[in-house]
């Protein structure tokens, strides 16, 4: 399943988001208890923009990457944004979406490889929002493909400490709230 127009609408917001975090806000906490601001955004960089684009290309990630502090670059969000365009335009290729994606570990269905993509990208993009005081906005199609990712991933997720036990959504919960609570954190969380 292709799904290259949810891919690039999360891009858009990921980078609209970035764009608004202050250098004041990185050390702050985020959702996920691992990451403060800084960590979260340079994970973002590394795996939803650069790492986004690899694997769309079948092209290893370099070693250092999980390493590196993008945000000590002033412009660092703008780069994002610049490689998020580069990683979109890789998933509009129709051949980046047959066969199977190396993930390091062996090899995934690249419709199945892009979903997780997918939910690094708007779940942390969620996450960099709420620790800086953003909304994070999906439209109706974008967040019924996350609910869908992250029911289809949630367990995997689960087994490697990628995702907490799932939080009561609110009563009421739109899909983007549904998908956030399913994956362990809270859809009302405020720095």
């Amino acid at each position: 399943m292709n799904f290259q127009p949810q891919i690039a609408s999360a891009a858009r917001e990921a980078a609209r988001i970035t764009a608004a975090v202050t250098p004041g806000q990185l050390s702050g906490p985020t959702p996920c208890p691992d990451y403060d601001t800084r960590a979260l955004a340079n994970h973002l960089v590394a795996y939803t923009g650069i790492g986004m684009e690899l694997r769309a290309r079948r092209e290893p990630h370099p070693d250092d990457l999980a390493g590196r502090d993008f945000t000590a670059d002033p412009d660092w969000a703008a780069e994002y944004a610049a490689q998020l365009d580069r990683s979109v335009a890789a998933w509009a290729d129709p051949a980046a979406w047959e066969g199977e994606i190396g993930t390091g570990e062996g090899a995934m269905p690249a419709d199945a490889t892009a979903g997780m993509l997918f939910l690094e990208l708007t779940l942390h993009a969620w996450d960099l929002a709420r620790a800086t005081g953003q909304d994070y906005r999906a439209d109706e199609e974008t967040a019924a493909l996350l609910l869908t990712v992250v029911r289809e991933q949630a367990e995997m997720y689960r087994r490697y400490q990628g995702f907490g036990a799932p939080v009561t959504p609110p009563e009421g919960a739109r899909d983007l709230e549904l998908a956030v609570a399913l994956s362990g954190r809270d859809p009302y969380w405020g720095a």
